[in-house]
């Protein structure tokens, strides 16, 4: 649906087409009837137009500076968020407890706590970021994750196992997973969280590790979504931060008839019997 955009000299907001509707993570700023900027939040991008007809260069030079001071106080606000949030993370892990084996999330994954603590009805994973400790994934009882509000999240990761001294790592999206592959393979396993972190984490990992250390994505295969018009998104995120580090990649292979599993932990999960399905 096409925007009428408002010369109203303030920001407006706008829906992106990546994400779902609603989102409000484009802006606009029509500043003088030649210049105007916009941007996209969640892609760091700034852009300043001038519009047909006789271009008032001030007009466009104040645009320009406009533009760039929005964005310098966004990333100042952006990093107080993180640095609040990386405290946080560091007063609860402090104060937390190993995790209690039989939380309901690990019996019905039936794995054991591996990296994870817990604080009060929650598991917390850790996410670093350079060797420090900048968020924590909060794991609820019935799954759900969410990391903690403003923590950063791009390219921050948790791992289950040592990496001094490993010849194979492998990376996967959630914990379950990689907490599977671990225990099936014995190497560690870095957490990415998600499937567009895999790639930032990838090429982070690769940058750290000697040459000689070969890594592997282990990716998931949500085969249900093409089925509803829409992207392998595990696989395509997989195959490009594989393509990313030239890694070798790992998909899961499936029982026969078997259509709810999409992970590493659901084939484990059910080639034992129980039928636990999603990461």
């Amino acid at each position: 649906m096409a925007i009428e955009p408002k010369a109203s000299g303030r920001f407006e907001r706008f829906d992106t087409p990546d994400k779902p509707r609603g989102n409000a993570n484009g802006w606009y700023r029509i500043h003088s009837p030649q210049a105007a900027s916009f941007g996209i939040w969640h892609m760091d991008l700034v852009e300043t137009v001038t519009l047909d007809g006789p271009s008032d260069p001030e007009a466009v030079a104040a645009a320009r500076l406009e533009a760039m001071r929005a964005r310098e106080q966004r990333d100042e606000e952006r990093r107080q968020r993180e640095a609040e949030a990386r405290a946080k993370a560091a007063q609860w892990w402090a104060q937390s407890r190993p995790a209690d084996p039989t939380f309901p999330y690990l019996t019905t994954k039936g794995l054991p706590p591996y990296n994870l603590r817990q604080r009060g009805d929650m598991l917390l994973m850790p996410l670093f970021l350079d060797g420090e400790l900048v968020n924590l994934e909060r794991i609820f009882p019935d799954g759900a994750k969410r990391p903690l509000p403003g923590g950063r999240v791009r390219g921050a990761a948790s791992l289950i196992g040592q990496l001094a001294g490993a010849e194979h790592v492998l990376v996967a999206e959630g914990w379950s997973t990689a907490a599977a592959l671990h225990e099936a393979m014995g190497c560690p396993v870095v957490v990415a969280r998600n499937a567009d972190n895999l790639a930032p984490v990838a090429r982070r990992l690769r940058q750290q590790l000697p040459e000689g250390v070969a890594i592997t994505i282990g990716g998931d295969d949500d085969r249900h979504l093409p089925a509803q018009g829409l992207p392998n998104k595990g696989r395509v995120s997989a195959r490009h931060a594989a393509l990313a580090i030239d890694a070798r990649l790992l998909m899961p292979t499936f029982c026969d008839g078997c259509e709810g599993c999409s992970d590493f932990a659901d084939v484990r999960q059910c080639r034992k019997g129980g039928h636990h399905h999603g990461e």
